[in-house]
């Protein structure tokens, strides 16, 4: 399907308005799994031509998304990886979560940007951080569509391998998302130790919602995002 390419036009203007020379774009993957962590990547791209068909990972295939990865590790400026662990998740809750991963992703650059554009309408990473915010950035801004990518393949492939312990949750296909063979291996096995054990999903398993984790600080539960997919998928 045809979609419009991405472009430095956000970049321009904040490098425009608030004078920002380095200017890194953020997106997240792993926010609606029930297992694994939410990872999110930094990506410092500069004004140059990004690689053909650079878009929001999602509008890419499995093996376009691994092959564009491959370009762009060498293309972009600078990139760093920052996660938050399952534990994390079920502790802080789900935006406290991600602001960690993104700062983890930020203070991992060799080079410390003046501005970021965030994917999405909601600033998770807040001050002291310059945010300009960007829905469906991933498809218009090439920095954040360069995170996506990266974000999704590297994910993806540690999912892959925490999998080849697990066989029966079929982690290298849904990445730890809600799928059938996911959910009948919950049913049958429990969570792993790689399962958000505080998520609404384990209301649905009747052998092993005992092991439910529940936030017992007022604070953590307030910082509580949405996405805790059930069963109706």
């Amino acid at each position: 399907m045809p979609y419009k390419p991405p472009t430095h036009t956000v970049e321009r203007s904040l490098r425009a308005t608030t004078g920002a020379k380095i200017v890194a774009g953020i997106d997240e993957v792993g926010r609606g799994a029930w297992a694994g962590p939410v990872s999110v990547c930094a990506a410092v791209t500069g004004l140059r031509r990004p690689p053909d068909g650079l878009t929001d990972s999602k509008l890419l295939t499995p093996k376009r998304r691994t092959e564009l990865c491959g370009v762009l590790g060498d293309w972009v400026t600078a990139y760093a990886l920052g996660h938050s662990s399952p534990e994390e998740i079920d502790d802080l809750g789900m935006t406290a979560a991600l602001r960690l991963a993104a700062v983890r992703a930020l203070e991992a650059l060799p080079v410390r940007p003046d501005a970021v554009i965030l994917d999405g309408k909601h600033d998770y990473l807040g001050a002291p951080w310059r945010v300009r915010t960007v829905i469906k950035g991933d498809q218009s801004c090439i920095a954040v569509a360069a995170a996506s990518v990266i974000a999704k393949v590297r994910r993806d492939a540690m999912m892959a391998e925490l999998g080849l312990d697990y066989a029966d949750f079929d982690f290298a296909a849904n990445a730890g998302y809600p799928s059938p063979t996911h959910r009948i291996a919950l049913e049958e096995y429990g969570p792993t130790p790689h399962h958000r054990v505080s998520w609404s999903y384990m209301d649905a398993l009747p052998r092993w919602r005992h092991l439910k984790k529940v936030r017992i600080t007022p604070e953590a539960a307030a910082l509580e995002a949405g996405g805790q997919l059930g069963f109706d998928f």
